[in-house]
Protein backbone atom coordinates (compact mmCIF):
# COMPACT_ATOMS: atom_id res chain seq x y z
CA UNK A 1 0.00 0.00 0.00
CA UNK A 2 1.30 3.45 -0.96
CA UNK A 3 1.53 6.02 1.80
CA UNK A 4 1.01 9.75 1.28
CA UNK A 5 2.97 12.31 3.27
CA UNK A 6 1.29 13.69 6.32
CA UNK A 7 -0.18 17.16 6.34
CA UNK A 8 2.61 18.35 8.67
CA UNK A 9 5.28 17.07 6.27
CA UNK A 10 3.54 18.70 3.31
CA UNK A 11 3.34 22.04 5.13
CA UNK A 12 7.01 21.80 6.11
CA UNK A 13 7.99 21.19 2.46
CA UNK A 14 5.91 24.18 1.33
CA UNK A 15 7.54 26.38 3.96
CA UNK A 16 10.97 25.22 2.82
CA UNK A 17 10.17 25.98 -0.82
CA UNK A 18 8.78 29.40 0.12
CA UNK A 19 12.10 30.22 1.77
CA UNK A 20 14.12 29.44 -1.36
CA UNK A 21 15.75 32.16 -3.38
CA UNK A 22 13.79 33.35 -6.39
CA UNK A 23 13.21 36.42 -8.56
CA UNK A 24 9.99 37.42 -6.79
CA UNK A 25 12.09 37.90 -3.66
CA UNK A 26 14.05 40.70 -5.39
CA UNK A 27 11.17 43.07 -4.70
CA UNK A 28 11.46 45.51 -1.79
CA UNK A 29 15.00 44.69 -0.74
CA UNK A 30 15.99 47.33 1.79
CA UNK A 31 18.58 49.95 0.87
CA UNK A 32 21.94 49.15 2.41
CA UNK A 33 21.69 45.38 1.91
CA UNK A 34 24.80 43.84 0.37
CA UNK A 35 25.09 42.20 -3.03
CA UNK A 36 25.62 38.84 -1.30
CA UNK A 37 22.41 39.31 0.71
CA UNK A 38 20.49 40.05 -2.51
CA UNK A 39 21.90 36.93 -4.18
CA UNK A 40 21.06 34.79 -1.15
CA UNK A 41 17.49 36.10 -1.14
CA UNK A 42 16.70 36.36 -4.86
CA UNK A 43 19.22 34.02 -6.50
CA UNK A 44 21.25 34.69 -9.60
CA UNK A 45 19.91 37.59 -11.70
CA UNK A 46 18.97 37.15 -15.33
CA UNK A 47 21.27 40.07 -16.21
CA UNK A 48 23.89 42.25 -14.56
CA UNK A 49 23.99 45.75 -16.06
CA UNK A 50 26.74 48.31 -15.37
CA UNK A 51 25.39 51.70 -14.27
CA UNK A 52 26.95 55.08 -15.14
CA UNK A 53 27.85 55.84 -11.49
CA UNK A 54 30.10 52.75 -11.22
CA UNK A 55 27.43 50.62 -9.60
CA UNK A 56 25.48 47.82 -11.17
CA UNK A 57 21.92 46.70 -11.66
CA UNK A 58 20.88 43.15 -10.85
CA UNK A 59 17.95 42.52 -13.15
CA UNK A 60 15.49 39.73 -12.42
CA UNK A 61 13.28 39.30 -15.47
CA UNK A 62 10.30 37.00 -15.72
CA UNK A 63 9.83 37.76 -19.44
CA UNK A 64 8.79 36.21 -21.81
CA UNK A 65 5.97 34.47 -19.94
CA UNK A 66 5.86 36.49 -16.74
CA UNK A 67 4.69 40.05 -16.17
CA UNK A 68 7.42 41.34 -13.88
CA UNK A 69 10.99 42.61 -13.99
CA UNK A 70 12.74 43.57 -10.76
CA UNK A 71 15.74 45.93 -10.86
CA UNK A 72 18.01 45.99 -7.84
CA UNK A 73 20.50 48.88 -8.08
CA UNK A 74 23.80 48.63 -6.25
CA UNK A 75 26.29 51.43 -5.64
CA UNK A 76 30.01 51.08 -6.42
CA UNK A 77 30.55 49.51 -2.97
CA UNK A 78 27.98 46.77 -3.68
CA UNK A 79 25.22 48.09 -1.41
CA UNK A 80 21.57 48.30 -2.48
CA UNK A 81 20.46 51.81 -3.38
CA UNK A 82 16.94 50.81 -4.47
CA UNK A 83 14.89 47.90 -5.72
CA UNK A 84 11.73 48.14 -7.74
CA UNK A 85 9.37 46.32 -10.07
CA UNK A 86 9.70 48.14 -13.40
CA UNK A 87 6.83 46.68 -15.44
CA UNK A 88 4.45 49.52 -14.55
CA UNK A 89 2.73 52.31 -16.46
CA UNK A 90 4.75 54.95 -14.57
CA UNK A 91 8.05 53.29 -15.48
CA UNK A 92 7.08 52.83 -19.14
CA UNK A 93 6.02 56.50 -19.36
CA UNK A 94 9.65 57.46 -18.72
CA UNK A 95 10.51 56.29 -22.27
CA UNK A 96 11.05 59.37 -24.46
CA UNK A 97 10.69 58.64 -28.19
CA UNK A 98 13.48 60.21 -30.21
CA UNK A 99 15.77 60.30 -27.15
CA UNK A 100 15.81 56.81 -25.67
CA UNK A 101 17.93 54.17 -27.38
CA UNK A 102 17.84 50.40 -27.55
CA UNK A 103 20.47 50.36 -24.78
CA UNK A 104 18.35 52.62 -22.53
CA UNK A 105 15.35 50.30 -22.87
CA UNK A 106 17.46 47.20 -22.20
CA UNK A 107 19.09 48.83 -19.16
CA UNK A 108 15.72 49.77 -17.65
CA UNK A 109 13.49 46.84 -18.65
CA UNK A 110 15.73 44.03 -19.86
CA UNK A 111 15.14 42.02 -23.03
CA UNK A 112 11.58 42.05 -24.35
CA UNK A 113 9.26 39.06 -24.30
CA UNK A 114 9.57 38.98 -28.09
CA UNK A 115 10.60 41.07 -31.08
CA UNK A 116 8.36 41.53 -34.14
CA UNK A 117 8.10 43.75 -37.14
CA UNK A 118 5.22 45.46 -38.87
CA UNK A 119 4.99 46.54 -42.48
CA UNK A 120 4.25 50.17 -41.55
CA UNK A 121 7.48 50.61 -39.52
CA UNK A 122 11.07 50.06 -40.59
CA UNK A 123 12.65 48.58 -37.49
CA UNK A 124 11.83 46.25 -34.63
CA UNK A 125 8.77 46.24 -32.38
CA UNK A 126 9.67 45.05 -28.90
CA UNK A 127 6.86 43.56 -26.83
CA UNK A 128 6.92 43.53 -23.03
CA UNK A 129 4.31 41.76 -20.91
CA UNK A 130 3.07 43.47 -17.75
CA UNK A 131 -0.05 43.88 -15.64
CA UNK A 132 -2.13 46.90 -14.83
CA UNK A 133 -3.89 45.76 -11.69
CA UNK A 134 -4.88 42.21 -12.59
CA UNK A 135 -5.24 42.93 -16.31
CA UNK A 136 -2.53 41.42 -18.54
CA UNK A 137 -1.09 44.07 -20.85
CA UNK A 138 1.48 44.54 -23.59
CA UNK A 139 3.86 47.46 -23.95
CA UNK A 140 5.25 47.99 -27.42
CA UNK A 141 8.50 49.83 -28.07
CA UNK A 142 9.36 50.66 -31.70
CA UNK A 143 13.14 50.75 -32.26
CA UNK A 144 14.39 52.05 -35.61
CA UNK A 145 17.42 50.61 -37.48
CA UNK A 146 19.70 53.22 -35.81
CA UNK A 147 18.65 51.89 -32.38
CA UNK A 148 16.51 54.91 -31.44
CA UNK A 149 13.04 54.50 -29.94
CA UNK A 150 10.49 56.12 -32.25
CA UNK A 151 7.24 55.15 -30.55
CA UNK A 152 6.05 53.38 -27.39
CA UNK A 153 2.56 52.56 -26.16
CA UNK A 154 0.49 50.08 -24.12
CA UNK A 155 -2.16 47.67 -25.30
CA UNK A 156 -4.34 44.99 -23.78
CA UNK A 157 -3.38 41.34 -23.88
CA UNK A 158 -6.58 39.44 -24.55
CA UNK A 159 -6.41 35.97 -23.06
CA UNK A 160 -9.21 33.55 -23.86
CA UNK A 161 -11.06 36.18 -25.85
CA UNK A 162 -14.00 34.84 -27.89
CA UNK A 163 -11.90 34.68 -31.07
CA UNK A 164 -9.23 32.63 -29.26
CA UNK A 165 -11.63 29.71 -28.86
CA UNK A 166 -12.07 28.96 -32.59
Amino acid sequence: MRRFPSLALSLALLALLAGCAGPMRAWNIAPGATRDEVLARAGRPSRVVPLPDGGQRLQYSMQPLGHYVFDVDLDAAGKVVRSRQVMTAAEFQRIVPGQWTREDVLREFGPPAWVDGVRSFEGEVWTYRWKEGNEPMFYWVYVDPRGVVQRAHPGMEFINAPNDRN
